[in-house]
């Protein structure tokens, strides 16, 4: 039989496991940025803005996060000169934190400085789990951004949005490291907003450089 300390001690690990799952659910529920655990699966072509937000509330709410605002962190350019839709200006005031209650940045200004605490382990997916980045058996740290590192539209020329994030085949996508790790210990290479262009904008092509057409999703109300 058991005895009466063995069944205290499993209802005292059973409490504190529950204790654990509550206070994940809520830290879940209260996230406010998250990378998408899985691309819209047509590469870089997300349906525009519009359908790469609709793809971060999709997940949010699975999530069970209770913000309704999701904006994916993207820039889009515009012919002849125009001005551009710059991703800064999309995702609020901030402060964001993730699905572990981790504040990864506190306004604008301090997500696109070097303060921020953007890293490996904390850009987390909506489920709270780590994306897989460079070193590890898939590297995914490419993420689409479309942006200069200060989080504006590229003046740099040619496609910097595969198409405003329409395309799937031929074009070009500015991304960034999730993981803040490249090829070289560079600026460039350390940037998890701004770090090269793709090779195209197909699945096939964001793979070759570590890529799964993910992106941030941040909460803008």
């Amino acid at each position: 039989m058991i005895g009466t300390r063995a069944l205290r001690l499993a209802g005292l690990t059973a409490l504190a496991a529950l204790a654990l799952t509550a206070t994940s659910y809520a830290q879940q529920a209260s996230m406010t940025f998250f990378v998408t655990s899985v691309g819209k699966g047509d590469g870089a072509n997300l349906g525009g803005l519009e359908g790469a937000d609709a793809h971060c509330q999709a997940l949010a709410k699975a999530a069970g996060a209770t913000k309704t605002n999701w904006h994916a962190y993207l820039s889009t350019t515009a012919p002849g000169g125009e001005a551009g839709i710059n991703a800064r200006d999309r995702i609020g005031k901030g402060p964001w934190q993730n699905a572990k209650g981790v504040v990864i940045a506190t306004s604008v200004e301090n997500l696109h400085s070097p303060e921020n605490k953007l890293t490996k382990d904390t850009a987390l997916n909506e489920k709270g789990e780590v994306v897989s980045g460079r070193g590890d058996g898939v590297n995914m740290h490419d993420m689409l951004t479309g942006s200069d590192p200060d989080g504006m539209y590229s003046t740099a020329g040619g496609d910097t949005t595969c198409g405003n994030w329409t395309k799937n085949g031929d074009g070009s996508a500015i991304l960034g490291h999730h993981d803040r790790v490249g090829l070289k210990d560079t600026r460039h290479m350390k940037s998890w907003n701004s770090s090269h262009g793709s090779v195209g904008c197909s699945p096939d092509a964001l793979k070759k450089t570590g890529g799964a057409g993910l992106f941030y999703c941040f909460a803008a109300d």
